[in-house]
């Protein structure tokens, strides 16, 4: 066996230590630029993937077919009993079904409400003789929309169905006339009551109506539910935008009658047709 000094010794470890050092970093590299390489490769995927889906809704829009995961939609509606508003967000669940989640606020007006002034030269605010209550609802939704027909192209019309249900809650307001009160030779600011009921209804004394402002802190309540089917007919020439009108039915049920006019039965449900403009985003 060879003998060696010690410092032929420390020159053998070294050259040794220096030769594992040199494969752990050949090591190293290697596999650095395959981690590189397939980060890069998954980096890649992923932007080719987000290309494919973007061309291909660039394709459906061309081919006018409404595509989206998500919508938001404002509108604006005019009822055969009133008007209101209403918020709703879309998400789609097949090519032709999306689920619709609403929030509507509205009010309905009595059939036989007529505003009459008063004064001999129609001074005063002008009043709704025998009105009162002013019944608003506030409705919350679920429902679904159907596509029935896409639009063929940027400049055609998709057809769709719209179905809905959902909690609706009747506000009452107690509506204030301005009466001139003979027993005081004053003026007051009344509300439908028995013991006011003669003022409340007698045209010579009622000098107009008490304003907006009145009969907000003395709001009721009044439970119900509420069911809706519609027609859309979407014009919109970009498949992100939402431009729509809107033509339906729907129904209110009540679990108590709503009163609303005097000489005149009180309701517990109300049917009603309505158009509406909508618009809106989608993503």
């Amino acid at each position: 066996m060879p003998k060696f000094t010690l410092q032929e010794l420390n020159e053998i470890i070294v050259k040794k230590l220096i030769m594992i050092a040199g494969i752990c970093s050949i090591a190293l590299t290697i596999q650095a630029q395959d981690t590189t390489g397939s980060k890069k490769s998954s980096r890649e995927e992923r932007r080719d993937e987000k290309r494919d889906r973007v061309n291909a809704m660039i394709k459906q829009e061309e081919e006018g077919v409404l595509s989206f995961h998500k919508q938001s939609v404002f509108g604006f509606m005019l009822r055969t009993n009133g008007y209101g508003a209403f918020y709703e967000l879309g998400k789609m669940k097949s090519p032709r079904i999306s689920n619709l989640y609403s929030i509507e606020f509205s009010e309905i007006k009595h059939d036989k409400e007529e505003k009459s002034s008063s004064g001999a030269f129609f001074f005063g605010n002008p009043y709704i003789y025998g009105k009162v209550n002013n019944f608003y609802q506030l409705k919350l939704g679920f429902g679904q929309q159907y596509i029935f027909g896409q639009k063929g192209n940027k400049n055609g019309v998709a057809v769709t169905g719209i179905y809905q249900g959902g909690l609706s809650i009747g506000l009452l307001r107690p509506y204030y006339l301005e009466v001139a009160d003979v027993n005081s030779n004053q003026s007051r600011i009344i509300k439908f009551t028995p013991e006011d009921s003669a003022l409340f209804v007698d045209n010579s004394a009622i000098l107009g109506g008490a304003g907006f402002g009145k009969g907000w802190g003395e709001m009721k309540f009044q439970p119900g539910a509420y069911g809706k089917v519609a027609l859309r007919f979407d014009y919109g020439r970009f498949n992100e935008m939402v431009s729509a009108l809107e033509i339906g039915l729907s129904v209110d049920a009540y679990t108590k009658k709503v009163p609303l006019m005097l000489f005149n039965e009180d309701k517990q449900f109300f049917f009603q047709g309505h158009i509406a403009i909508l618009f809106g985003r989608r993503r």
